[in-house]
């Protein structure tokens, strides 16, 4: 008889491989503190945090020194050179803190940067704790503890883009001096009227009409548009963001970037769109999620404060994203089998239903009946129960 033992030897090998990755985060994090300091500290007792990026994410304990460091800091070391010509994920992040760094506390969503070193590709960051994400809120079985945790995230948001909104310039002279490239807006979005109309025709037998494609064009020229940029972590899935007692806070910028805030704003609507295991929200939900927004942000961008060009605007960033989403998802679903509610075949049916019905509140007449067609005929294929389930917190 023979004994298979290459799971088991494999499972050696990833722990290994772990452990070396631990403690090159914590050498790494040891030698940026130092250099910053001009004393010897020692990190001990760390624990692997974990995380879906490139980074090796580690928290540890501070040996007792002389300097007001808190006890624990949280490192995040990027091993890997960036891909040629890519966006490098540490310079984004190491950018990003450094620019809420230099706010005032309360202007600050997210952790202080303590030290940062571009030779190390290393960040420490100010330890928030162990406090629930907004994903443990959601997936938890208290629809009011959502609720407020939706509402926190909703005014972090805009009190992040409100106290960015300037600093464009800043962000990129930052990024150019750790030699990263500066992202455009352009990214993604080259062919995208042209690709999604193919789409449509060939697996739905849904034309685009010429009216839609003139708003898809001017969706695009929106979010390229130098009006209401701001600071956006651009990853906005619920794990990503700490609930803590001063509100929620916003941990991962790998992607950090400058675009229009009302891409993100358009999340409000399209809960986590990104998010593979995206789900719905109550009805009333995103409406509130929006007011609270725009409370934090209307005196930056005052025309937000017209209820109706408010929402024709976030309409048409709405639209821009479905039509992304779509781009990436449709070619990849199996339309022959009926959709579970919890499902990215299901997601895209509600994403395109609510964008009809938005679009009819903003009286976009072409876009509303050609996104109840394209919901009609994703429905069509994917069954009677192509509905997306409610998040835990509120089923």
């Amino acid at each position: 008889m023979t004994v298979d033992t290459s799971s088991a030897g494999d499972a050696g090998v990833r722990a290994e491989a772990g452990e070396l990755a631990v403690a090159a985060a914590v050498a790494a994090g040891e030698a940026v503190l130092t250099r910053r300091f001009g004393s010897a500290i020692t990190l001990v007792s760390p624990e692997h945090l974990s995380g879906s990026g490139p980074a090796t994410v580690v928290r540890a304990r501070v040996v007792s020194s002389s300097f007001a460091l808190p006890r624990t800091l949280v490192v995040k070391h990027y091993p890997d050179p960036p891909e040629a010509g890519r966006p490098d994920p540490f310079a984004q992040e190491a950018v990003s803190y450094q620019l809420f760094t230099a706010l005032a506390p309360d202007e600050r969503m997210c952790p202080e940067l303590l030290a940062h070193d571009g030779g190390h590709r290393v960040l420490v960051i100010e330890d928030l704790g162990r406090a629930p994400t907004l994903q443990d809120k959601l997936t938890a079985r208290d629809s009011r503890a959502a609720e407020r945790a939706l509402l926190s995230w909703a005014r972090s948001l805009g009190r992040l883009h409100a106290s960015t909104a300037s600093r464009e310039a800043d962000f990129n002279a930052l990024l150019r001096r750790l030699g990263g490239p500066v992202r455009t807006d352009n990214d993604g979005l080259a062919g995208l009227a042209d690709d999604v109309e193919e789409l449509l025709s060939e697996l739905l037998d849904v034309p685009v009409p010429e009216a839609v494609r003139e708003r898809v064009a001017e969706a695009i020229a929106q979010a390229r548009s130098a009006a209401f940029r701001a600071f956006s972590p651009v990853e906005l899935s619920p794990e990503n963001n700490l609930v803590t007692g001063s509100g929620v806070r916003f941990l991962d910028f790998e992607r950090g970037r400058v675009r229009t805030a009302l891409v993100d704003a358009s999340c409000l609507r399209l809960p986590f769109v990104s998010d593979p295991r995206a789900m719905a929200l109550p009805a009333g939900m995103s409406e509130a999620m929006i007011a609270a927004w725009r409370a934090e942000i209307v005196d930056v961008w005052p025309s937000f404060a017209d209820d109706v060009e408010l929402a024709k605007q976030l309409t048409i960033s709405e639209m821009l994203q479905v039509w992304q989403i779509t781009r990436d998802l449709l070619p990849h679903l199996d339309l022959t089998r009926h959709a579970t509610p919890v499902s990215r075949e299901a997601a895209l049916v509600t994403w395109w239903r609510e964008l009809a019905r938005h679009a009819g509140y903003s009286r976009l007449t072409e876009v509303a009946e050609h996104s109840t067609r394209v919901a009609a005929a994703l429905a069509a294929r994917l069954g009677p129960h192509a509905d997306l389930a409610f998040y835990p917190a509120f089923r």
